[in-house]
């Protein structure tokens, strides 16, 4: 037996006990005649104690030993004299008597502390060795007990887990498919599945009611702080039901989740919002609600002034920050030259102070009258030391994406957005489509199996850009959550769909033939959610970025820096999949 206590688990009440331990050395002290490590396995610290004085021979062997040897120690159990009360076991140490080295390590490139020295390339090329660390090892418990949670409820619900597949055909209707070539059918490719949609839709044509499924799914995107190009959706699907029973549901699991994980108890309804409504006081469709700062739109206000940047603009908007007209003019040009990136594209920025006399002092003032900044004031119910911050463009659109990067950097600012405080909604009434300048046609904003609103449907034929969708996303702190839809379940109105969106009846048979078959032998009315197991892990974890709650990530770039993935085939296998590598400049 290696142990037969972990390294966590000794308290004051086992004092006099001979025990063994065994784990890694996170560090060693000398002190006159005694030597001291502390010992650490997944479970917690234990120090140990080395007596120049009782064994001389066990000491020299003891200063011998480097940062993370990987050791075994007997020992007896003492109460400590110097307690250390940032650690479970930080009442007692071990007395050793015996120490077996199991295996000597090289001294690691980066600390394996909570703040440790390394940078992230280092540590994802030696992830292994940052997994070690408390920070990291805590996201992955926290993982764990997340999908038992998921698990017991879904469970509780009358759900079934059952798996699908990951070798499935290609559907490039949407993100990119990562492809598998097939050696047993030459030229000719299986997809990684980017969620599995259509295959949980079959399973309710079978009668399976409730499914649900811990999915790894695969989109190669380009990647961000909350998108790795392979994921874990928490994935469901359910037959006979509308949109308010698949949100009723999968709020009861958000409220759940909180309160078994946080210990945070969510008693009122989540918000409804009209996805144009989001766009509209946002300008996101996955608005951050923790603070306000909703947006007010200035055209009847603004325009026809001689201030020729509003007067030629299509939208006219701007937000007010609570208490921040205190802002220097340094800070208020940062905030210019922020709008400005490349990334953002606005061509610059209005702001207005409301001084303690209640006047307005604008950076515009010479072609306002007072008269003029009191009605913006009162449209924005400003007060005595606000900050008005006012954008305009000639794409109301585009105007408003940028207001929205505007307003979540003073929410940054401001301290608003705390990691403790959670404000959840469910945006609704999507579009159902979105036209694309790189395809010239209308895409499905969400995937092509979608149902339209009952009442838009007479809309397809006349106007199908007016058309919204039975589509929701809950939305958590300004992150998207999980997202759903209420599914097409008639085989015409499917067809009809892959028309819209520009396929031929040859193109949709050969893409999705299989599941508009399955429609004809009576598939029942269903609808689902896909919960995004990461996101919800690094919103639990306080993370800004979906990486530390994965054990494995890719970096920015996709690559995997520890394993060197993804690399060069020999050419024997190359010639094994019927393969020419051409690799355009």
């Amino acid at each position: 037996m290696y142990r037969t206590y972990t390294c966590g688990e000794l308290r004051i009440s086992d004092v006099n006990k001979q025990v063994t331990l065994a784990g890694w050395v996170q560090r060693s002290r000398k002190m006159g005649g005694m030597t001291f490590v502390d010992l650490r396995d997944r479970y917690g610290i234990t120090q140990l104690v080395f007596n120049e004085e009782v064994n001389a021979t066990l000491c020299e062997q003891a200063n011998r030993l480097g940062r993370e040897y990987v050791i075994q120690v007997t020992g007896v159990v003492r109460e400590r004299f110097s307690k250390n009360a940032n650690i479970p076991t930080g009442d007692i140490e071990i007395i050793v008597s015996e120490l077996n080295v199991l295996n000597a390590a090289l001294t690691p490139p980066f600390t394996i502390e909570d703040n440790t020295d390394g940078g992230d390339d280092i540590r994802m090329k030696y992830r292994y060795l940052d997994l070690r660390r408390n920070a990291v090892r805590k996201n992955l418990e926290l993982r764990h007990k997340m999908t038992i949670e998921v698990r017991k409820y879904l469970d509780s619900k009358g759900f079934i887990e059952v798996e699908t597949p990951l070798l499935i055909g290609s559907t490039p209707e949407g993100a990119r498919d990562f492809v598998v070539p097939s050696r047993m059918n030459p030229g000719q490719f299986y997809a990684l599945p980017q969620s599995p949609q259509t295959l949980k839709q079959l399973l309710m044509v079978s009668g399976f009611d409730r499914y649900f499924q811990i999915a790894k799914c695969f989109r190669d995107e380009d990647l961000r702080a909350d998108r790795q190009p392979e994921f874990t959706q928490i994935d469901c699907e359910m037959s006979f039901v509308k949109q308010d029973d698949v949100i009723e549901l999968f709020e009861g699991m958000a409220k759940y989740l909180f309160k078994e994980i946080r210990e945070v108890e969510l008693t009122e309804p989540f918000l409804r919002m009209p996805w144009a409504d989001a766009m509209k006081y946002y300008g996101s469709d996955k608005p951050d609600l923790r603070f306000g700062m909703k947006f007010v739109e200035l055209m009847d206000i603004l325009k026809g002034y001689g201030f020729s940047v509003f007067d030629n603009a299509a939208y006219i908007g701007g937000i007010c920050a609570k208490g921040a007209a205190c802002y220097t003019r340094k800070q208020l040009d940062a905030l210019t030259e922020f709008v400005k990136r490349p990334q953002i594209g606005a061509k610059g920025m209005v702001y207005a102070r409301v001084e303690a006399d209640g006047n307005v002092k604008s950076s515009v003032d010479k072609f306002y009258a007072q008269e003029v900044l009191q009605k913006m004031k009162a449209a924005f119910n400003a007060q005595p030391g606000d900050l008005i911050l006012i954008l305009s463009g000639d794409d109301a659109m585009k105007t408003r994406k940028q207001l929205s990067e505007l307003r979540l950097e003073m929410g940054n600012q401001l301290g608003l957005r705390d990691k403790n405080k959670f404000a959840l909604l469910w945006v609704v009434d999507f579009p159902m489509f979105e036209w694309s300048e790189e395809e010239g046609r209308l895409m499905a904003m969400h995937h092509p199996f979608t149902h339209p609103k009952e009442e838009d449907i007479p809309l397809l034929d006349t106007d199908p850009a007016s058309v919204r969708a039975d589509a929701y996303d809950m939305v958590c702190n300004g992150i998207e959550v999980g997202g759903g839809s209420i599914r097409i379940h008639d085989a015409q109105l499917q067809a009809k769909m892959f028309e819209i969106l520009g396929f031929t009846p040859e193109k949709a048979q050969e893409q999705f033939g299989f599941l508009m078959n399955a429609f004809k032998y009576g598939a029942p009315p269903h609808g689902g959610l896909a919960y995004g197991l990461d996101r919800w892990v690094s919103i639990f974890a306080g993370l800004d970025s979906i990486r530390d709650c994965i054990a494995f990530p890719k970096n920015n770039s996709g690559r995997d820096v520890m394993l060197d993935a993804p690399g060069y085939l020999d050419q024997k296998q190359l010639d094994e999949l019927n393969l020419v590598i051409d690799i355009k400049e």
